[in-house]
C-alpha cells in the first residue's frame, strides 16, 4: 500500500523520499561497518602480529575509511532515484566523490601518522636498535607525503566538483609554476635540506648541537619538514629552519657523546716569581709523595749521575748552581699533576692525558691540563673537573709555588697598611 501510493504521488515527492532513503542507507552502512566489522579486523590486527596489519588496520585508518563507504553509496544510488533531475544528480554524485576523496586523503594522512607514531616509539626493536631507530626522524619525509597528498586531493577534489578531468586543473596548476615555485621555495630548500642531514647522518634527534648564529645550544628534539626544534639547556626553544643547518655551520656534540669520555682542557695559572730550584730537603720531602716516589727516584739517579760527571769534567766550577743540574718546584709539580690524573678513578685512561707548560704571559705561567672524564654526563663531568683543580689549587704551596692573580681590595690594603707600619716604626 504504502508502494502504492508512493508510486501515484508527484516525481518531486518520490525523488524527496528517494533521496531521504538513499541518505538513510548510507548512514546505516557506515554504522554497520562500525559495529560489524570494526571488532573483526580489531581481532584480524591483534593475531597477525604485523607492522602492516597494525598501521593499515589501525582505528584512526578504520574510522576514515568507514567514512569513504556512505558517499560510495550516495555516488551508487543517486542514479536511481525516481524522477531526479539529472543536472541534480550529477551535483550529487560530483559532491558525493569529492566527500571521498577527502576522506581517503584523510586516511592515508592517519597511515602516516601511525608510521610515525611507531617510528618515534621504536615499536617492535631491541633497545638498541629501537634508539637508532628513533634517532633517525622520518617526520619530514611524513610531513612532505601530506603536503603532497593534500595538493593532489585538492586538485581531484576541485575537478570532481568541476565535473572536469583533473589534467585540466593541473594544466592551470602548469601555468602557475613560478608562483608555486616561489611560494614553496623554503619548503623544497627545507627537505632537500632535510634529505642531506638524513642521509649523510649529520643530524639525528637527541644530538647536541651549537649554533650561536641563532643562540641554539642544546639537544635536537624535533626535525620536521621546515624546521628544527632545540632545547637549550635553560629549557627554552630555539626553532632553526632545515635549510639554515645546511648553509650555515654548527657544532655537534654527538662525537663526544658516543666517545664515552668529555675533554676537559684547563689552565692554572701560576706565579712566575715562585718558582724556583730544589734543595736537598725539599727532594727528600717529595720522595715521600706517594705519586712522586718512582718519579723522584727516577730524577735523583739521573741527577747524580749528570752531577758527578760534571765535576770530573769542571772541578770545582761544578760546585756552580748554573754548571749543575736541578730539579724545580714547577717541573716536581707538573710530574705530580701527571701521575694525580693517571691515579684519579674519573679521567679516562684510554684517551689523551697531558701536563704541559706554556708560553708565560702578563698572567703567569699557565700551566694546562689536558684530559678526557671516563663519563659525558654534564653534572658528573663537572664534579670530577672541579674535584681536581680545588685540590691542585690546595696543594700549591707544598711546592712552593702560587697561583696568579690580579692585585685585589684586600691586597692592597694590606700592602698599604704594612707600608704605614714601616714608615711609623722608621
Amino acid at each position: 500500500m504504502p508502494l502504492t501510493y508512493l508510486s501515484q504521488a508527484d516525481p518531486w515527492v518520490q525523488a524527496t523520499v528517494g533521496l531521504v532513503l538513499l541518505v538513510l542507507l548510507a548512514i546505516a552502512i557506515r554504522v554497520l561497518a562500525l559495529w560489524l566489522f570494526m571488532p573483526v579486523l580489531r581481532r584480524v590486527r591483534a593475531k597477525a602480529q604485523s607492522g602492516l596489519f597494525d598501521v593499515v588496520l589501525h582505528d584512526q585508518v578504520l574510522h576514515r575509511v568507514a567514512r569513504v563507504l556512505p558517499s560510495l553509496v550516495v555516488q551508487l544510488g543517486v542514479w536511481r532515484v525516481p524522477h531526479l533531475d539529472a543536472t541534480l544528480a550529477t551535483v550529487l554524485a560530483n559532491v558525493a566523490m569529492a566527500f571521498m576523496v577527502v576522506q581517503v586523503v584523510r586516511a592515508l594522512m592517519a597511515m602516516l601518522d601511525v608510521v610515525l607514531q611507531r617510528q618515534e616509539a621504536g615499536t617492535g626493536k631491541d633497545a638498541a636498535a629501537a634508539a637508532a631507530h628513533k634517532a633517525r626522524s622520518i617526520k619530514s619525509y611524513v610531513q612532505l607525503a601530506k603536503l603532497v597528498l593534500l595538493l593532489g586531493g585538492g586538485v581531484i577534489t576541485v575537478a570532481s566538483l568541476m565535473d572536469r578531468s583533473p589534467l585540466i586543473v593541473l594544466s592551470g596548476l602548469g601555468a602557475m609554476s613560478a608562483v608555486l615555485m616561489l611560494v614553496f621555495k623554503d619548503t623544497i630548500l627545507s627537505f632537500t635540506a632535510g634529505v642531506l642531514l638524513t642521509s649523510n647522518d649529520m643530524l639525528r634527534l637527541g644530538d647536541w648541537i651549537e649554533m650561536p648564529q641563532v643562540g641554539a645550544d642544546g639537544d635536537v628534539i624535533d626535525m620536521a619538514l621546515h624546521t628544527v626544534k632545540v632545547q637549550n639547556w635553560d629549557k627554552t626553544i630555539t626553532t632553526i629552519p632545515t635549510w639554515r643547518l645546511m648553509s650555515e655551520s654548527y657544532k655537534n656534540w654527538r662525537g663526544m657523546s658516543e666517545s664515552g669520555g668529555r675533554r676537559i682542557k684547563r689552565t692554572l695559572r701560576l706565579d712566575a716569581s715562585s718558582i724556583r730550584f730544589l734543595d736537598a730537603q725539599q727532594m727528600a720531602h717529595f720522595s715521600r709523595f706517594k705519586l712522586l716516589q718512582d718519579y723522584m727516584a727516577a730524577k735523583s739517579t739521573a741527577l747524580d749521575e749528570a752531577n758527578a760527571q760534571a765535576r770530573t769534567l769542571l772541578g770545582d766550577k761544578a760546585e756552580l748552581l748554573a754548571n749543575q743540574r736541578h730539579l724545580t718546584n714547577l717541573g716536581t709539580f707538573r710530574a705530580y699533576v701527571q701521575a694525580y690524573l693517571q691515579a684519579h678513578p674519573g679521567i679516562h685512561k684510554g684517551m689523551t692525558l697531558m701536563v704541559r707548560t706554556m708560553e708565560p704571559t702578563a698572567e703567569g705561567v699557565p700551566m694546562e691540563l689536558y684530559c678526557f672524564t671516563n663519563t659525558t654526563a654534564w653534572v658528573v663531568y663537572e664534579g670530577v673537573q672541579g674535584d681536581i683543580f680545588d685540590h691542585l689549587l690546595a696543594i700549591l704551596p707544598e711546592f712552593g709555588l702560587r697561583p696568579y692573580q690580579s692585585p685585589s681590595g684586600h691586597d692592597l690594603r694590606v700592602g698599604l697598611a704594612q707600608r704605614a707600619s714601616s714608615l711609623h716604626a722608621n
